[in-house]
């Protein structure tokens, strides 16, 4: 991939903070240019201002609520006005809603699956034709160590990661001789704003074993970078991945309810 071609460049969803920064630092390091998407501007502002302190690479900023209808189509007219190429497509935005399913206000509901579904679905449609038809690209969806069970309490954020993961699962095996990389990032909890936005209140015991984002994302790039289709950051992670697959998932269910309530 151009990382050297200035029109080239490295596209990111929820780009401010957590992962999606991270991962935006870690692509400037290596001379990628970057695109990055958010809804705050102002934080977009200070971000692309930082990155410029530190790196010589173009970066575009694009401030954008990735809820509503049209914000993807603005996004590739912002690509083909800039005369810009994505060479890598990083699906990092992401929501959560936390209580009881019939608490929960369905509007927030509805912007949970139009960003953390809808938006990393059309996204990817409107631009994997052009990684196709050029022969390389690669495309890294988010979802969460929530898309291997169900989540009482988190209920639609859980399903709205498995459809991440059981989708880009998919997409690895269709594009895979098409010189086009794909991968699905698995973190566990990770110490970012995520869990405050979320008004998540879990017991004290479910909180110790957060992951900094910067770890997280070296992990993401690093395995990313070497084509893994599932990347599950922390040892402790991928156990309880492992163990959550040999239990009963009723048993499953109850333990998440469990750590999902407060103390």
């Amino acid at each position: 991939m151009g990382k050297h071609d200035s029109r080239s460049c490295v596209l990111i969803t929820g780009a401010t903070t957590g992962i999606g920064y991270e991962l935006a630092k870690l692509y400037a390091e290596e001379g990628y240019n970057l695109i990055l998407i958010a809804r705050n501007k102002a934080k977009l502002e200070e971000r692309k201002y930082e990155l410029n302190l530190l790196y010589n690479v173009n970066i575009h900023i694009l401030a954008l609520d990735l809820a509503l209808d049209n914000s993807c189509e603005e996004i590739i007219n912002y690509i083909n006005r800039k005369n810009l190429t994505v060479d890598v497509l990083i699906n990092n935005a992401g929501v959560g809603t936390f209580g009881y399913i019939a608490e929960i206000d369905l509007e927030e509901e509805m912007k949970l699956i139009d960003i953390n579904i809808k938006a990393l679905t059309k996204l990817t449609k409107l631009i994997l034709p052009s990684m196709i038809e050029n022969g390389e690209g690669a495309i890294l969806n988010v979802a969460s160590t929530a898309a291997f069970c169900a989540g009482p309490k988190m209920a639609v954020y859980y399903a709205s990661k498995a459809y991440v993961l059981n989708f880009t699962e998919a997409l690895y095996e269709e594009v895979r001789d098409r010189g086009i990389k794909v991968s699905c990032l698995c973190p566990g909890a990770v110490k970012t704003e995520f869990q405050d936005r979320a008004g998540i209140k879990k017991k004290e015991i479910a909180k110790k074993n957060l992951m900094l984002p910067k770890d997280v994302a070296r992990i993401a790039y690093r395995d990313f970078n070497k084509g893994k289709l599932i990347i599950i950051p922390g040892f402790k992670n991928k156990l309880m991945v492992f163990l959550n697959k040999l239990m009963p998932r009723s048993l499953s269910r109850k333990i998440i309810l469990f750590m999902n309530k407060e103390n």
